[in-house]
């Protein structure tokens, strides 16, 4: 069989850009050379190289490794199709949408999936401290509204912590999102496939390094721990693997998702978030989620890939 060709993006210029180029090194050492050949391309330097030689199609198939704006918002996607070239992971649509935790939320919810109560806040509107703290009560979750790796992400536990925390969060963006504190254990569940997508067992992080599974927890080795599968009731695992495979096709996902929960003392998941290109690195959780499967990352690429070609 000839080999086919894949251009690896990586890098970028968003806030993620550092995890972005560790993603993209490690499925660049980890790819089957016997099957594939493999050319690299930084988005901030090598755009134009990159634009180039899509015209002049030069591979068949795009790997976007990148994570954030222009990477995984549904910007690099919109523009692989103007340029008809086929890429792993999802599509436009779905990309802008899942990028959005918001809209997300409001995805989900129509499934019947729960989710914490929020808030929604604008870049340069009235904020009342008070009537957060009554609706949400502390502590308070603040979120960047499009920004993935725990970016601006912060707990406030008092209504100072929460004045700080709002405008530490809009400096990634106009809009952000306040969610009530879910007090409990983290899970994740890694979803794979398109038209019969099926959910890896569920893996529960234990952060060491931080409150919850923030950007230290994620890209410090021994940041955290993770479980797979799980040590959780039985009925919870299969209503988290249920969430995460309806959310990934109601958002209208391909090839690979993560969705993100938080589980109370009541065993009452929480969806958070979906990620639609999970992380790659040597501590990311999808790879090591397959792997308990018995999948090596090699395969587990050769998987995703392979999806795009049949």
């Amino acid at each position: 069989m000839k080999k086919k060709k894949i251009a690896l993006l990586f890098g970028g210029t968003s806030n993620e850009r550092e995890i972005s180029i560790k993603t993209g090194k490690q499925i660049q050492g980890a790819l089957n050379k016997d099957k594939w050949i493999v050319t690299t391309y930084d988005l901030k330097t090598d755009m134009k190289k990159f634009l180039n030689d899509a015209m002049n199609k030069k591979f068949d198939l795009v790997f976007p490794a990148l994570h954030g704006a222009y990477g995984e918002d549904g910007r690099l996607q919109g523009m692989l199709d103007m340029l008809n070239i086929p890429y792993v992971f999802s599509d436009c649509l779905s990309s802008a949408l899942a990028m959005n935790k918001y809209k997300t939320k409001l995805v989900v919810k129509e499934k019947k999936i729960p989710v914490p109560k929020d808030i929604v806040l604008n870049k340069g509107e009235e904020i009342n401290i008070s009537k957060i703290v009554k609706e949400l009560k502390l502590p308070v979750v603040i979120k960047p509204m499009e920004a993935g790796s725990s970016v601006g992400i912060s707990i406030a536990k008092t209504r100072k912590d929460l004045e700080k925390g709002i405008k530490d969060a809009f400096k990634y963006g106009d809009e952000i999102l306040l969610e009530q504190f879910i007090k409990g254990r983290e899970l994740t569940v890694t979803v794979i496939g398109t038209e019969n997508p099926e959910a890896f067992p569920v893996m529960e992080i234990i952060a060491n390094k931080g409150a919850f599974y923030d950007y230290k927890s994620k890209y410090t080795k021994g940041g955290s721990d993770h479980i797979c599968p799980a040590d959780i009731p039985k009925s919870v695992g299969i209503a988290a693997m249920e969430y995460s495979i309806e959310a990934h096709k109601a958002i209208g996902c391909k090839d690979l998702t993560r969705s993100d929960f938080m589980m109370d003392k009541n065993n009452k998941l929480y969806f958070i978030e979906i990620n639609t290109i999970p992380g790659m690195t040597a501590l990311s959780l999808s790879p090591q989620a397959a792997e308990a499967v018995g999948i090596e990352f090699t395969d587990f690429l050769d998987i995703l890939i392979e999806q795009n070609f049949s």
